[in-house]
């Protein structure tokens, strides 16, 4: 029971996060009581900026407690500097590069459209998982799986926000890269799982995913950086401050939740982060949804649980 609960607030902590970013980019009146947020626009080189300021934080805090959480961390990461290891050391870069890309659409995706809508595209990600394990690993989905797959599918058509109104092309692109996202983090989760199959911890896979988005992150921010005269720091280091909190924390959790009850059981339990993310903002910032959004959110969330249960009962 206590790894269910610490899974299940690791996912509290990811949900956070993304609300923190849809503060970041949009103005709200936190809690029905006083006005927060907007602080930049939902640009691609303002979501740079958020990913490159969140990751500036998170490396060095990562860095320090690597060792307390696997003591062969460095040992593990200069030992990739050997000829035997080089495959590895591609795979943990490939590894970076995915995670720099599936954040950076997500940033920007939650800048233009619903906190709970974004979260609800990302999370098919398990779909394009399947697909991707079927053609790299040869392990074909079940008839249940495909029809799981389709009503996922259902849930992202309702989830689709209709405006009629000048909106409607942000919406339009942020549904693209709110997907966009979910298929790249399911190219992370294929390369991690064939990386951790050759015997490498988890650890400092982690660790050279946040350095490479750091770096990643930085190169892109000094490309396509368009400095504004007005941009006020102070809040934009807070959000970057508890986004790297909560980040930190969520990973350690989930992964100590997994310790305790199994990854399978913790993936089941994160597929309800959709439904967290959306009662968190409407919590927060009064983020409202209307019925049919909301009822492809809990669509969602109940076909990524239902996948992850049929993967469970598998011998």
């Amino acid at each position: 029971m206590l790894g269910f609960a610490i899974v299940l607030l690791a996912s509290f902590f990811f949900c956070f996060q993304n609300v923190i970013v849809r503060i970041l980019f949009n103005q709200y009146t936190m809690f029905g009581e006083f006005i927060i947020g907007g602080y930049v626009l939902p640009t691609l080189e303002n979501s740079f900026l958020l990913l490159f300021m969140r990751m500036l934080l998170v490396v060095p805090l990562m860095a320090g407690l690597s060792s307390k959480l696997y003591s062969n961390t460095w040992q593990d990461i200069r030992g990739l500097n050997q000829s035997e290891s080089r495959i590895m050391l591609w795979r943990s870069l490939a590894g970076g590069l995915l995670m720099f890309l599936y954040l950076a659409l997500l940033y920007l995706s939650i800048g233009l459209i619903e906190t709970g809508i974004a979260m609800t595209l990302f999370f098919t990600y398990p779909v394009f998982t399947a697909l991707f394990s079927w053609q790299f690993f040869g392990s074909a989905p079940s008839r249940f799986r495909w029809l799981v797959m389709g009503l996922i599918l259902s849930g992202i058509f309702l989830t689709i926000p209709h405006h009629q109104s000048s909106d409607q092309s942000y919406s339009l692109v942020g549904v693209i890269l709110g997907i966009a996202s979910g298929i790249t983090y399911a190219l992370y989760t294929v390369n991690a799982q064939k990386i951790f199959e050759d015997k490498m911890h988890p650890v400092p896979f982690t660790w050279i995913s946040f350095a490479t988005t750091l770096v990643l992150a930085g190169i892109s921010l000094f490309i396509w950086h368009n400095p504004e005269s007005e941009m006020n720091w102070a809040p934009l280091w807070v959000g970057g401050l508890l986004s790297a909190i909560v980040t930190l924390t969520g990973h350690l959790m989930n992964n100590f939740g997994i310790s305790l009850i199994g990854a399978t059981s913790a993936s089941m339990i994160s597929a309800t982060n959709p439904a967290l993310t959306v009662i968190l903002a409407w919590f927060t910032i009064q983020e409202t949804l209307n019925y049919w959004q909301l009822f492809g959110v809990i669509i969602v969330t109940l076909s990524v649980a239902m996948l992850s249960l049929e993967h469970r009962r598998l011998p």
